[in-house]
C-alpha cells in the first residue's frame, strides 16, 4: 500500500474529526464553557452543568453527546491508525479551533 493511498482514509478522519470538533466548539460557546481548558471536557463527560457561563440545558447535552462520539471516533482511529498518528491528527485539529475559536481557550 502506497503512503498516498493510505493518507486517504486519515484525510477523511481528520475532516470529519474537524467538523465535529467545530460543532463542539460552537455548544461550548453557547454554553460559555472555555472547553479547551483542563479538565472543562471531562466535567461535560460527568454531566456536571456548574461549569456553564449560560444555562442551556439543550445546547449542554448536545455538547456532552458530541464529546461522546469524539471519543468513540478517537477509539476507532486509535485501532486503525495507531495511537501516535491519531495523537498528530488531534493536535492539528485542536491547533486550527484555537485560532478559529480563541475564546475556548480561556485567560
Amino acid at each position: 500500500m502506497s503512503s498516498r493511498t493510505h493518507d486517504l482514509p486519515l484525510a477523511f478522519w481528520e475532516t470529519n474529526l474537524e467538523e465535529l470538533d467545530g460543532e463542539i466548539a460552537r455548544l461550548a460557546m453557547l454554553c460559555d464553557i472555555r472547553i479547551l481548558e483542563p479538565g472543562a471536557v471531562q466535567r461535560v463527560l460527568q454531566k456536571d452543568a456548574s461549569l456553564c457561563g449560560t444555562d442551556n440545558p439543550i445546547a449542554f447535552a448536545k455538547l456532552r453527546g458530541l464529546l461522546m462520539m469524539h471519543l468513540a471516533i478517537r477509539e476507532k482511529s486509535v485501532d486503525v491508525f495507531g495511537p501516535a498518528t491519531t495523537a498528530r491528527v488531534e493536535d492539528y485539529v485542536i491547533d486550527r479551533l484555537k485560532k478559529r475559536f480563541p475564546q475556548l481557550k480561556g485567560e
